[in-house]
């Protein structure tokens, strides 16, 4: 519910009570039989009740957003960190491939398809995003794969990956 819902709602309801209050105080100094005072006091009770709970509820709504917005706020300061931390890595990283790439005897374009196809572009998306047939792609991947001694991409993928990723313990323990 949206926060001008929320106290349209509740003006409402407090009006009702309030109305309701004014008219059964003056049926009571009026001698109206008790079932009808009855009835207008329990409908005071059920306006007042609801607008407590629109009110508790908004409290807690708005105390819910705010500690959210703390969180993401932590979140985007942590994201941001990492950012940094990671960048040195990153640019180290692909300088390494180019340099690889370059070791390889790769054209200018063979570069540029092996880092998609190392990023996980399928061979339509890198024949979409280079502005080529997928034949092309397909075919220049292959003369990649060729000049680096690979079969595939998967081996074009492994060759780059396999001395980053160290093996966890549980991998450690299992093959032993």
């Amino acid at each position: 519910m949206k926060l001008n819902e929320r106290i349209f709602i509740a003006m409402s309801l407090l009006g009702i009570s309030f109305l309701t209050l004014f008219d059964l105080i003056t049926d009571f100094n009026e001698g109206v039989t008790w079932w009808h005072i009855s009835i207008e006091g329990f409908v005071a009770l059920i306006a007042g009740g609801g607008f407590l709970y629109l009110l508790i509820s908004s409290f807690k709504l708005k105390h819910l957003i705010a500690n959210e917005r703390v969180l993401t706020d932590k979140l985007k300061i942590e994201n941001e960190r990492y950012k940094q931390q990671s960048k040195k890595y990153i640019e180290g990283l692909s300088s390494t491939i180019e340099a690889q790439l370059s070791q390889w005897d790769l054209s200018k374009s063979e570069k540029e398809i092996a880092f998609l196809l190392l990023k996980g572009l399928s061979l339509k998306e890198v024949a979409q995003l280079r502005g080529t047939t997928e034949k092309t792609a397909r075919t220049q991947s292959a003369s990649i794969y060729s000049k680096a001694g690979l079969a595939n991409r998967s081996q074009l993928a492994a060759f780059f990956l396999e001395d980053l990723l160290l093996p966890s313990e549980t991998t450690l323990q299992t093959s032993k």
